[in-house]
Protein backbone atom coordinates (compact mmCIF):
# COMPACT_ATOMS: atom_id res chain seq x y z
CA UNK A 1 0.00 0.00 0.00
CA UNK A 2 2.82 2.40 0.90
CA UNK A 3 4.63 1.54 -2.31
CA UNK A 4 1.48 2.19 -4.33
CA UNK A 5 1.03 5.56 -2.62
CA UNK A 6 4.61 6.55 -3.46
CA UNK A 7 4.15 5.50 -7.08
CA UNK A 8 0.93 7.49 -7.33
CA UNK A 9 2.64 10.54 -5.84
CA UNK A 10 5.48 10.21 -8.35
CA UNK A 11 3.02 9.88 -11.22
CA UNK A 12 1.12 12.96 -10.04
CA UNK A 13 4.37 14.93 -9.76
CA UNK A 14 5.41 13.96 -13.28
CA UNK A 15 1.97 14.84 -14.62
CA UNK A 16 2.25 18.29 -13.05
CA UNK A 17 5.72 18.77 -14.55
CA UNK A 18 4.48 17.70 -17.99
CA UNK A 19 1.59 20.14 -17.75
CA UNK A 20 3.86 22.98 -16.60
CA UNK A 21 6.16 22.34 -19.53
CA UNK A 22 3.27 22.55 -22.01
CA UNK A 23 1.67 25.66 -20.52
CA UNK A 24 4.97 27.52 -19.96
CA UNK A 25 5.86 26.81 -23.58
CA UNK A 26 2.50 28.01 -24.92
CA UNK A 27 2.02 31.10 -22.73
CA UNK A 28 5.37 31.98 -21.21
CA UNK A 29 6.24 31.66 -17.54
CA UNK A 30 5.04 35.03 -16.23
CA UNK A 31 1.61 34.68 -17.90
CA UNK A 32 1.01 31.17 -16.54
CA UNK A 33 -0.79 30.60 -13.24
CA UNK A 34 -0.61 27.54 -11.04
CA UNK A 35 -4.36 27.18 -11.51
CA UNK A 36 -3.84 26.78 -15.26
CA UNK A 37 -1.15 24.18 -14.70
CA UNK A 38 -3.41 22.32 -12.28
CA UNK A 39 -6.23 22.31 -14.82
CA UNK A 40 -3.97 20.93 -17.56
CA UNK A 41 -2.62 18.29 -15.19
CA UNK A 42 -6.08 17.31 -13.98
CA UNK A 43 -5.20 18.00 -10.34
CA UNK A 44 -6.06 20.61 -7.73
CA UNK A 45 -3.84 23.57 -6.80
CA UNK A 46 -3.42 21.85 -3.45
CA UNK A 47 -1.79 18.91 -5.22
CA UNK A 48 0.71 21.28 -6.80
CA UNK A 49 1.55 22.82 -3.41
CA UNK A 50 1.97 19.34 -1.99
CA UNK A 51 4.86 18.76 -4.41
CA UNK A 52 6.20 22.28 -5.04
CA UNK A 53 6.53 25.42 -2.93
CA UNK A 54 5.66 27.87 -5.73
CA UNK A 55 5.96 28.47 -9.47
CA UNK A 56 9.71 28.99 -9.22
CA UNK A 57 10.18 25.66 -7.46
CA UNK A 58 8.04 23.95 -10.11
CA UNK A 59 10.05 25.60 -12.91
CA UNK A 60 13.34 24.48 -11.35
CA UNK A 61 12.14 20.87 -11.04
CA UNK A 62 11.01 20.93 -14.68
CA UNK A 63 14.43 22.19 -15.78
CA UNK A 64 16.37 19.78 -13.57
CA UNK A 65 14.46 16.87 -15.09
CA UNK A 66 16.02 17.44 -18.53
CA UNK A 67 19.46 18.34 -17.17
CA UNK A 68 19.97 15.11 -15.23
CA UNK A 69 21.39 13.06 -18.16
CA UNK A 70 23.82 15.89 -18.96
CA UNK A 71 24.95 16.10 -15.33
CA UNK A 72 25.61 12.37 -15.33
CA UNK A 73 27.56 12.68 -18.58
CA UNK A 74 29.67 15.56 -17.24
CA UNK A 75 30.58 13.84 -13.98
CA UNK A 76 31.86 10.56 -15.41
CA UNK A 77 35.47 9.59 -14.71
CA UNK A 78 37.51 11.79 -12.35
CA UNK A 79 40.66 11.13 -14.40
CA UNK A 80 39.67 10.37 -18.01
CA UNK A 81 42.34 9.17 -20.44
CA UNK A 82 41.11 11.70 -23.03
CA UNK A 83 39.73 14.74 -21.14
CA UNK A 84 39.62 16.95 -24.24
CA UNK A 85 37.73 14.28 -26.16
CA UNK A 86 35.33 13.90 -23.24
CA UNK A 87 34.71 17.66 -23.19
CA UNK A 88 34.11 17.71 -26.95
CA UNK A 89 31.63 14.85 -26.76
CA UNK A 90 29.78 16.48 -23.85
CA UNK A 91 29.44 19.77 -25.75
CA UNK A 92 28.25 17.99 -28.88
CA UNK A 93 25.76 15.90 -26.90
CA UNK A 94 24.31 19.02 -25.28
CA UNK A 95 23.73 20.78 -28.62
CA UNK A 96 22.42 17.69 -30.41
CA UNK A 97 20.02 17.02 -27.52
CA UNK A 98 18.60 20.53 -27.82
CA UNK A 99 18.22 20.18 -31.58
CA UNK A 100 16.81 16.65 -31.69
CA UNK A 101 15.00 15.98 -28.42
CA UNK A 102 11.59 17.74 -28.45
CA UNK A 103 11.30 17.87 -24.66
CA UNK A 104 14.75 19.38 -24.11
CA UNK A 105 14.13 21.80 -26.94
CA UNK A 106 10.88 22.97 -25.31
CA UNK A 107 12.49 23.40 -21.90
CA UNK A 108 15.47 25.35 -23.26
CA UNK A 109 13.05 27.45 -25.30
CA UNK A 110 11.17 28.26 -22.08
CA UNK A 111 14.37 29.11 -20.21
CA UNK A 112 15.99 31.27 -22.88
CA UNK A 113 12.99 32.84 -24.61
CA UNK A 114 9.90 32.65 -22.39
CA UNK A 115 11.06 33.27 -18.84
CA UNK A 116 11.28 36.63 -17.06
CA UNK A 117 13.35 36.51 -13.90
CA UNK A 118 11.05 38.77 -11.87
CA UNK A 119 8.97 38.50 -8.69
CA UNK A 120 8.61 34.84 -7.68
CA UNK A 121 11.10 33.81 -10.37
CA UNK A 122 13.94 35.72 -8.68
CA UNK A 123 15.27 32.62 -6.89
CA UNK A 124 15.21 30.77 -10.22
CA UNK A 125 17.60 33.40 -11.63
CA UNK A 126 19.94 32.81 -8.70
CA UNK A 127 19.73 29.06 -9.26
CA UNK A 128 20.42 29.51 -12.96
CA UNK A 129 23.44 31.70 -12.19
CA UNK A 130 24.71 29.01 -9.81
CA UNK A 131 24.27 26.36 -12.51
CA UNK A 132 26.21 28.52 -14.94
CA UNK A 133 29.06 29.01 -12.46
CA UNK A 134 29.18 25.27 -11.83
CA UNK A 135 29.17 24.63 -15.59
CA UNK A 136 32.14 26.95 -16.09
CA UNK A 137 33.91 25.20 -13.22
CA UNK A 138 33.38 21.76 -14.76
CA UNK A 139 34.66 22.93 -18.14
CA UNK A 140 37.73 24.42 -16.47
CA UNK A 141 38.31 21.12 -14.65
CA UNK A 142 38.32 19.27 -17.98
CA UNK A 143 40.66 21.86 -19.51
CA UNK A 144 43.10 21.53 -16.62
CA UNK A 145 43.06 17.75 -17.03
CA UNK A 146 43.74 18.22 -20.76
CA UNK A 147 46.69 20.53 -19.97
CA UNK A 148 48.07 17.95 -17.51
CA UNK A 149 47.93 15.26 -20.22
CA UNK A 150 49.61 17.47 -22.82
CA UNK A 151 46.50 17.91 -24.97
CA UNK A 152 46.51 21.69 -24.52
CA UNK A 153 49.30 24.26 -24.06
CA UNK A 154 50.85 24.44 -20.58
CA UNK A 155 50.30 28.23 -20.44
CA UNK A 156 46.58 28.04 -21.27
CA UNK A 157 44.41 30.40 -19.25
CA UNK A 158 41.93 27.72 -18.27
CA UNK A 159 39.53 30.14 -16.57
CA UNK A 160 39.20 32.42 -19.57
CA UNK A 161 38.99 29.45 -21.91
CA UNK A 162 36.20 27.91 -19.82
CA UNK A 163 34.25 31.17 -19.88
CA UNK A 164 34.76 31.36 -23.65
CA UNK A 165 33.49 27.80 -24.24
CA UNK A 166 30.52 28.25 -21.90
CA UNK A 167 29.50 31.46 -23.68
CA UNK A 168 29.96 29.72 -27.03
CA UNK A 169 27.66 26.84 -26.05
CA UNK A 170 25.06 29.24 -24.64
CA UNK A 171 25.06 31.21 -27.89
CA UNK A 172 24.73 28.04 -29.93
CA UNK A 173 21.79 26.88 -27.80
CA UNK A 174 19.96 30.18 -28.33
CA UNK A 175 20.71 30.25 -32.05
CA UNK A 176 19.52 26.66 -32.48
CA UNK A 177 16.16 27.75 -31.02
CA UNK A 178 15.82 30.93 -33.08
CA UNK A 179 17.49 30.14 -36.38
CA UNK A 180 15.31 29.69 -39.45
CA UNK A 181 13.97 26.13 -39.97
CA UNK A 182 15.51 26.19 -43.45
CA UNK A 183 18.97 26.01 -41.82
CA UNK A 184 19.93 22.61 -40.45
CA UNK A 185 21.79 23.79 -37.34
CA UNK A 186 22.48 20.24 -36.17
CA UNK A 187 24.55 19.57 -39.29
CA UNK A 188 27.08 22.20 -38.17
CA UNK A 189 27.53 21.10 -34.54
CA UNK A 190 30.66 18.94 -34.99
CA UNK A 191 32.57 21.57 -37.04
CA UNK A 192 31.51 24.31 -34.61
CA UNK A 193 32.80 22.41 -31.57
CA UNK A 194 36.01 21.44 -33.36
CA UNK A 195 36.56 25.09 -34.32
CA UNK A 196 35.97 26.26 -30.74
CA UNK A 197 38.49 23.77 -29.38
CA UNK A 198 40.98 24.70 -32.11
CA UNK A 199 40.65 28.28 -30.86
CA UNK A 200 41.43 27.14 -27.33
CA UNK A 201 44.51 25.27 -28.60
CA UNK A 202 45.95 28.08 -30.72
CA UNK A 203 44.65 31.53 -29.74
CA UNK A 204 47.24 33.80 -28.08
CA UNK A 205 44.34 35.64 -26.41
CA UNK A 206 43.66 32.54 -24.30
CA UNK A 207 47.17 32.30 -22.88
CA UNK A 208 48.14 33.34 -19.36
CA UNK A 209 49.23 36.96 -19.24
CA UNK A 210 47.47 37.81 -22.53
CA UNK A 211 45.64 40.77 -21.00
CA UNK A 212 42.47 41.41 -19.04
CA UNK A 213 42.33 39.94 -15.56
Amino acid sequence: MVRRTKEEARETRNRILDAAERVFYDKGVSRTSLAEIAAHAGVTRGAIYWHFQNKGDLFTAMFDRVLLPLDELIEGDDDPADPLGKLAETMKWCLHACCNDPQRRRVFDILFLKCEFVDEMGPVKVRHQTNMQEGVGKIERDLRQAVAKGQLPADLDTRRSALFLHAFIGGCLRDSLLIAPSIDFAAHIEPFIDAALDTVRTSPALRLGAGGE
